[in-house]
C-alpha cells in the first residue's frame, strides 16, 4: 500500500537504526533511579487513606526518632499549593481536607529508604468523615457538592443539523447504552522526579516525563521562582502513554519542596503499588446512543449522551471530554446530529491523560452501536459502514469539511482484504462445540495535533542548526517516551538537508537549553513538530543556497544541494561543511527557529464547538478474530488486523510498532484490563491482580501501513500515535458477539461479564443454548 520511494530519498521512508537505541540495548541508558548525587536524600509521600474527610489531627510518634527524618506539609511549600493546570483547583499538599484516597498531605525526606517506610508507620492521622460521592449519577444529583454548584467540571454541546426533523425523517430508531471502565497506562518505570538546589535559590529537576515544559511550569509557582530559576531535564523515560503528561507535575512539586527544605538533592520514585494506586488513569465513561436510520442504512439523525468520572480534581479532564464529543459520531456521514458530554468530579483519585484522551471510551460505543444498527437493519456491518463513511469532501460532526488525506475507503478495504473478512463471517457463522470462533471488525478516526484552536494559541517551536564539521543538531522540547521521536525528527531534518541520517543529532530535552515544543501528546510530535522541524531544515538550506551563490558569483537558482555538497548546475563546487564555514565567517551561528503555522483557513469557534477540530484526522480499521470457550468464558484474542492511515511513514518499522504496541493495549482494554475500585480505593493495585496482556496473551497483530499523504505534514505524514488504541475494543467486542451471540456492552468483557450476559439471555430464553 505504500507509494514507491522517490529517487532523491536518503532517510525518510528508510528503517534507520534508532538513535537511542544503543544505549538501551547495552543498559548505558540511565533512568532517574539509576541516578544519585552527593549527599542525595530520599523523599517519601504520606497520604490520604480517606476519600472525602477533615484532617482533625497528625499524630507523630514520639517513641520514633525524627532526627533521622525531615517533614514537609503544605506550610513548607514557598509559593502556591497547586498544581497549576486547567482549573489550578488540586492542591501540592492537603491542607484541611482532603477529596480522595492516595491524596498527598506529608512528604518525608531521610538518607535512605527503609528509614522512611519506618518513620511512616508512627505517624497517624485522625478524620472527621464527610459523605463521599463514588458514582457519576449521584454527582450530577449534587448528593455531594465537590466542585462549584454542580460538580462537573467541562460541559460540551455539539450540533449539526436538526436532530428531531432527521429522526422524523427515519424508518428506525435503535438506542444502546454503553460504558468503559478506568484503565492503567502501565509504563515499565514507574513515576520518578530528582530535584536538585541550585545557586541563588534555583532548582533542577530530572525525571521521568513526557512534558518536561509543564514540570518547569508547576514548580516555579510552587516554589514561586522566575522562570530562569527553574530548569527541568528529561532522564531516559521509560514509557508514559499519558501517564506521565501532567502527574509529573506533581512528583515534581514534592520533590522540590523537600530539595528546599533540606537543602539537598531528593530523588522519589514510586514503587509499583503507589504508583497503582495515586497516579491518574483512563477516564470511565457512559455514553448512550439514539439513533434514526432509513431501511437502507443512512444515517439520519445521532443523538448522543456522555458522561465521564473525572475524580476528586479536575486535572485535564475538560480536554478529555472535548476529544471523546468531537469523535463520539465516528467517521461517519450524518447530517442531523447533537452530542451532549460531561465529566462530574466524585471523589475517586483524579483520572487523566491516557493514549487516546477520550476516543477509545466513544469508539467503543459508536462501533458496537453501528453494529446494533446493521442488525436491527438485517445488513452487513461491513456495508453499513461503507454506506455512512466520511469521505474526501465531506463535513464531520463539527461541520469541519475533509479537504485532503482522507484514506478511509483504503484503510477498510485493506483490513478486510487482508483478513478475509467476509469468508471468516461465513466459516464461523455455522459452529458448534464449547469453543467458538468470531470476526469483528471496526472503523474509526483520529485527530491529529490539539483540537481547535490549540496549536495556533500555543504556537510551539523547535530549532535546527548546521555547524562547520557538517553536522546538524536538532533542538526541542518533545520527548522520546519510546515511541522514536529522536529517530523521525533526525529522519526529517538529514533528508531536508540532504545530509546522511548519521550525521544529524537532538540535543537531550532541557528546559534551559531547547524551546518549548508543546508536550508530546495528542499525536502531534510527528505532524506538528517534525513539521517545524522540516521548516528549519529548508530555512537553513536556503541560507547556504544564497551564501555559495554570493560566494561563487552565481543566481541561487543555479544551486542545489544534495548528498553533503552544494552543486552549480548539477556539478560539485563546495562541500556542505564548507559552505556552513562560508556562512558561519560572515553571519555568525548558523541556526534556524520556526513556530508552528496552522494550515491556510483553518477556523474553530471553541464556543460553539464548530469549525476545524483537527488539522488533519488518521484513519484507521481493525479486524479481530477471537476463541471463545463457552463453559469457562474465557476470551483468546487469536489475530488482529490493523490498517491505518499515516499519511507518510517516515520510518515504516516504528510506524508498524505504534500499531501493534497501541492495538495490545486495545486488546487489555476489551477483555482483561480491569480496575476494581471500592469507596474510591484501587484494591487491584499490583501486578498479580492488575492484569495486562503479556507475551502469551498477544494475538498476531498485522499492521498494514496505508499511505494518503498530507500536504502540511513533514513529507506527508500525519499523526498516528493514539489511533491504535481506539479501534480495537469493538473490533473484539464484535468478534466476541459473533462467536457467542451475547452481546456485552461494558468494557472489559471478562469471563464474569460474558456468563452473566449468558444467564440473561438463557433467562430470557430458557433452555436454548447461548447462540
Amino acid at each position: 500500500m505504500r507509494h514507491e520511494q522517490q529517487a532523491h530519498t536518503m532517510s525518510v521512508g528508510q528503517n534507520v537504526l534508532r538513535q537511542e537505541g544503543r544505549e538501551k540495548l547495552t543498559g548505558e541508558a540511565k533512568y532517574v533511579d539509576d541516578i544519585t548525587y552527593p549527599g542525595m536524600l530520599y523523599g517519601k509521600t504520606i497520604r490520604s487513606t480517606v476519600a472525602h474527610a477533615l484532617i482533625k489531627y497528625i499524630n507523630f510518634d514520639p517513641m520514633f526518632d525524627w532526627s533521622r527524618v525531615v517533614i514537609a506539609d503544605y506550610r513548607d511549600i514557598p509559593g502556591r499549593n497547586v498544581v497549576v493546570l486547567i482549573e489550578d483547583d488540586q492542591p501540592l499538599l492537603a491542607e484541611s481536607k482532603v477529596k480522595h484516597v492516595e491524596e498527598p498531605i506529608l512528604l518525608l525526606a531521610a538518607e535512605d529508604r527503609e528509614v522512611l517506610e519506618e518513620a511512616a508507620q508512627h505517624i497517624q492521622i485522625e478524620y472527621e468523615p464527610l459523605p463521599a460521592v463514588f458514582s457519576m449519577d449521584d454527582a450530577l444529583a449534587r448528593k455531594q457538592l465537590l466542585f462549584k454548584q454542580d460538580n462537573i467540571f467541562k460541559r460540551i454541546c455539539i450540533t449539526k443539523g436538526d436532530v428531531l426533523r432527521g429522526l422524523s425523517k427515519s424508518d428506525r430508531i435503535i438506542e444502546g447504552t454503553y460504558r468503559v471502565g478506568p484503565q492503567e497506562q502501565l509504563y515499565i518505570e514507574p513515576q520518578g522526579m530528582i530535584a536538585i538546589p541550585g545557586e541563588d535559590g534555583a532548582m533542577i529537576i530530572e525525571g521521568s516525563t513526557q512534558c518536561p515544559h509543564y514540570v518547569h511550569r508547576a514548580v516555579k509557582h510552587i516554589l514561586d521562582l522566575p522562570d530562569e530559576k527553574v530548569i527541568v531535564r528529561q532522564t531516559v523515560t521509560g514509557g508514559g502513554f499519558g501517564g506521565k503528561e501532567e502527574y509529573p507535575d506533581m512528583l515534581a512539586g514534592h520533590a522540590a519542596v523537600l530539595a528546599r527544605k533540606t537543602g539537598r538533592p531528593v530523588k522519589m520514585v514510586y514503587d509499583r503499588v503507589e504508583d497503582l494506586s495515586a497516579t491518574t488513569k483512563r477516564h470511565p465513561a457512559r455514553i448512550h446512543h439514539r439513533t434514526g436510520v432509513t431501511r437502507d442504512g443512512r444515517l439520519m439523525s445521532m443523538l448522543i449522551d456522555i458522561v465521564m468520572d473525572g475524580g476528586a480534581y479536575c486535572t485535564l479532564s475538560p480536554v478529555v471530554l472535548s476529544r471523546g464529543a468531537i469523535h463520539a459520531a465516528g467517521p461517519y456521514n450524518c447530517d442531523n446530529l447533537r452530542i451532549e458530554a460531561k465529566v462530574v468530579a466524585t471523589n475517586h483519585p483524579p483520572y487523566g491523560a491516557f493514549r487516546g484522551f477520550g476516543v477509545p471510551q466513544v469508539c467503543f460505543a459508536i462501533e458496537q452501536h453501528m453494529d446494533q444498527i446493521a442488525e436491527s437493519l438485517g445488513m452487513d456491518p461491513l456495508t453499513l459502514r461503507q454506506i455512512n463513511m466520511l469521505r474526501q469532501g465531506d463535513r464531520t460532526a463539527t461541520g469541519q469539511r475533509l479537504h485532503y488525506s482522507v484514506g478511509s475507503d483504503q484503510v477498510l478495504h485493506a483490513a478486510v482484504a487482508r483478513a478475509n473478512y467476509h469468508q471468516l463471517v461465513r466459516r464461523y457463522s455455522r459452529q458448534t462445540g464449547t469453543k467458538r470462533r468470531g470476526v469483528g471488525l471496526s472503523f474509526f478516526y483520529h485527530g491529529a495535533g490539539f483540537t481547535g484552536s490549540g496549536e495556533l494559541n500555543m504556537r510551539s517551536g523547535a530549532a535546527v542548526e548546521l555547524r562547520v564539521d557538517g553536522t546538524a543538531s536538532i533542538y526541542t522540547g518533545t520527548t522520546e517516551i519510546g515511541q522514536g521521536t529522536r529517530t523521525i525528527f533526525c529522519q526529517i531534518v538529514a533528508e531536508e538537508l540532504g545530509l546522511p541520517y548519521e550525521r544529524v543529532f537532538i540535543e537531550n530535552p532541557d528546559t534551559s537549553r531547547v524551546p518549548d515544543s508543546g508536550p508530546t501528546v495528542a499525536s502531534r510530535t510527528c505532524m506538528i513538530i517534525g513539521g517545524v522541524l522540516q521548516r528549519c531544515a529548508s530555512e537553513l538550506k536556503q541560507k547556504l543556497v544564497a551564501t555559495a551563490a554570493e560566494a561563487i558569483g552565481v543566481s541561487v537558482e543555479a544551486i542545489k544541494i544534495e548528498n553533503e555538497h552544494v552543486l552549480c548546475i548539477d556539478a560539485p563546487v563546495m562541500t556542505l561543511a564548507d559552505a556552513v564555514t562560508t556562512y558561519v565567517e560572515r553571519y555568525g551561528p548558523l541556526r534556524v527557529f520556526q513556530r508552528y503555522d496552522p494550515p491556510p483557513g483553518m477556523q474553530w469557534d471553541e464556543r460553539e464547538y464548530r469549525g476545524d477540530a483537527y488539522a488533519a484526522y488518521a484513519f484507521g480499521a481493525d479486524v479481530a478474530e477471537v476463541e471463545v470457550d463457552l463453559e469457562t468464558f474465557e476470551v483468546k484474542v487469536l489475530r488482529v488486523i490493523s490498517a491505518a492511515d499515516v499519511g507518510r511513514a517516515i520510518h515504516p518499522i516504528l510506524a508498524e510498532g505504534q500499531i501493534e504496541g497501541g492495538t495490545l493495549q486495545a486488546v487489555g482494554y476489551a477483555v482483561m484490563e480491569e480496575v476494581v475500585m471500592q469507596q474510591g480505593r484501587m484494591i487491584n493495585n499490583r501486578l498479580t491482580n492488575y492484569l495486562i496482556p503479556t507475551a502469551v496473551d498477544a494475538p498476531e497483530i498485522h499492521a498494514i501501513l496505508v499511505e494518503s499523504p498530507y500536504p502540511f505534514g513533514p513529507f506527508g505524514a500525519k499523526g498516528i500515535g493514539e489511533l491504535p488504541m481506539d479501534g480495537g475494543a469493538p473490533a473484539i467486542a464484535s468478534a466476541i458477539y459473533q462467536a457467542t451471540g451475547l452481546r456485552v456492552t461494558e468494557l472489559p468483557i471478562t469471563p464474569e461479564r460474558l456468563h452473566q450476559a449468558a444467564c440473561q439471555a438463557a433467562g430470557q430464553r430458557p433452555n436454548q443454548e447461548f447462540k
